[in-house]
């Protein structure tokens, strides 16, 4: 019960916050989408830039820790999309919205926030690790899915200028790379420019809560229940029990350990109804996902932060 009142309620209370400015009429759509263009395309990659570009590389990419995490995320896509086709009946193109919807755990908006009021700011190297590659992992298998899907009979020779086009138009992305540029090119930044970044980082992941609540208002969940509760259990159960077995029999240190299974148990990110909007695919499916497995999670994620050491 502590954990609940402690770690969880107060990361979802300013998701709740964002909700209720949005349903109660404080803050109109378009104020939203203004701070969640800000947070996406700004303040989390600055974040994301300034954490790699300090991070120590050698000690923070684990092959173990990647291996755990990364192999629950793309069973959890193959689930969704081999699920989507077979079990419910989608053509191939929803599929692989559904499957991406099972990959992309929200590791930025709750994965960071949750894991820094579990385990404090100390703990979260091994989160940066993942986040450094989760956008250009799961946009890489999705995209290149999705386009497989598309092009049908097409000429493949096309298909890696599509995938890496896609990707490097992605903030996120051009964040994570510009970090590594910096760390691995040993580039000195100036104080006045790591003092810029340091005030953008503080207002990241509040910002990105906070706005994560007022576009979930704007979802919601109107038929393919079935289909949103498989969704649901791939992200909120299967994800997390690969990753915490695989983590367990490798033997992860208790802090890889404790970030990978928390980063995994996170509901899916708003970042797959963008993936689905893109494409014109599974939108509902999405966005439904999104929001209930959102609420759920606070149930799961609680049964985690039992678990775990």
């Amino acid at each position: 019960m502590q954990a609940l009142l402690d770690i969880i309620l107060p990361v979802f209370a300013v998701v709740g916050f964002g909700y209720v400015a949005v349903w109660r009429g404080f803050l109109g759509n378009g104020t939203i989408d203004g701070l969640m263009v800000f947070t996406q395309n700004f303040a989390i990659p600055v974040l994301l830039f300034k954490a790699i570009s300090t991070l120590d590389l050698g000690q923070s990419f684990d092959l173990e820790l990647l291996l755990s995490f990364y192999t629950g995320s793309v069973t959890g896509f193959t689930v969704g999309l081999l699920g989507g086709r077979y079990l419910f009946g989608r053509d191939w193109e929803d599929a692989v919205a559904i499957g991406f919807t099972c990959l992309f755990a929200n590791s930025l908006m709750l994965g960071l926030a949750m894991t820094e009021r579990a385990y404090g700011p100390d703990a979260l190297q091994a989160n940066y690790a993942i986040v450094a590659l989760h956008s250009p992992f799961c946009f890489g298998i999705g995209i290149t899915a999705m386009e497989i899907a598309r092009a049908r009979g097409a000429p493949a020779r096309a298909l890696p200028g599509k995938v890496l086009r896609a990707m490097f138009r992605n903030a996120l992305v051009i964040g994570i790379v510009l970090g590594f540029a910096v760390n691995l090119g040993g580039v000195p930044l100036p104080g006045a420019l790591t003092g810029a970044l340091d005030m953008i980082v503080r207002a990241a992941i509040p910002c990105a809560l906070f706005g994560m609540g007022g576009v979930l208002y704007r979802y919601r969940p109107d038929g393919d229940f079935r289909i949103i509760a498989y969704v649901c259990a791939v992200s909120l159960l299967l994800h997390p029990a690969i990753t915490w077995t695989l983590g367990t029999l490798t033997e992860l240190s208790t802090d890889a350990l404790r970030s990978a299974v928390l980063t995994a148990s996170m509901a899916p990110g708003v970042t797959a109804y963008v993936f689905a909007n893109m494409y014109g695919r599974a939108q509902r499916v999405a966005a439904s996902s999104v929001l209930i497995a959102t609420v759920l999670s606070v149930g799961t994620i609680w049964l985690w932060l039992d678990i775990l050491p």
